[in-house]
């Protein structure tokens, strides 16, 4: 049986509202771009890692950094579109849409994700989740919630607190990381889907999966990020001194 062929790809902009240049910052004596592609590299899932880009700043940043990094347009709505543009060139069973925002992702949960969407064998689409454990990350809307069918498939995501317990059934609350698997030919299909009710309600694209009857595999990590995605700059100093304390311990 032929091996299949895992493409990672980063999607990567320069402008952003509360930190313009986000990709660019240091974190840890390193780009934020170079700490997340190294971290991919590491995983040892893929067979090609690409970073995507419109912008000629991060483009020639990465190119330094010996990054494998393509231009894309410059109209795309999001980045799983940005991500398709890419695929769309490359000969790959399965595509992983990286968050630039992530420098503390540790590459296992990139390979439990490559291993539960290959072993699935007909999901559409792969992402992660970890238990709640604390009631108010349960109720903070910001925290996205997913409910799974018993072999592991999203039945639904939301900002509010699902399941509502009114009852002590032992069932587990599960917080959604937002990383994802595509099968090539269902991430080529999946961009040009039609916007959806819920999706716009909640404001959750992958709503737009479900509500148009495709299957995502949700696969409960061992290894979720070892700190928050940048997208404030308290994210930031948070993420810096996470790098900091670890450089000291290393000495």
């Amino acid at each position: 049986m032929t091996a299949k062929k895992f493409l990672g790809v980063i999607p990567a902009r320069y402008a952003s509202s509360r930190l313009p240049g986000k990709p660019l910052l240091e974190i840890g004596g390193r780009t934020m771009i170079e700490q997340v592609y190294r971290r991919a590299l590491a995983s040892d899932v893929f067979f090609r890692v690409v970073i995507a880009t419109d912008d000629s700043r991060i483009y020639d940043a990465a190119e330094k950094f010996g990054a494998d990094v393509l231009m894309t347009r410059a109209d795309h709505p999001d980045g799983s579109s940005r991500v398709a543009e890419i695929a769309a060139k490359v000969d790959a069973d399965y595509v992983i849409n990286i968050q630039g925002d992530e420098p503390l992702l540790d590459p296992r949960m990139l390979r439990e994700l490559a291993c539960g969407i290959s072993g699935d064998g007909s999901a559409d689409s792969a992402t992660v989740c970890v238990p709640i454990k604390k009631e108010e990350d349960f109720l903070n809307p910001n925290i996205v919630k997913v409910v799974r069918t018993l072999n592991g498939r999203a039945l639904y995501f939301s900002r509010s607190p699902i399941p509502f317990r009114r009852s002590d059934a032992g069932c587990a609350v599960w917080e959604h990381l937002g990383i994802y698997a595509f099968t090539k030919e269902f991430l080529l299909k999946f961009v040009k889907l039609p916007a959806t009710p819920l999706m716009k309600t909640e404001s959750l694209e992958q709503l737009r999966i479900l509500e148009h009857g495709y299957s995502m595999a949700v696969i409960a990590t061992k290894y979720p990020s070892e700190g928050p995605n940048v997208n404030t700059p308290e994210d930031l100093e948070e993420v810096r001194s996470i790098f900091a304390r670890r450089k000291k311990e290393e000495r």
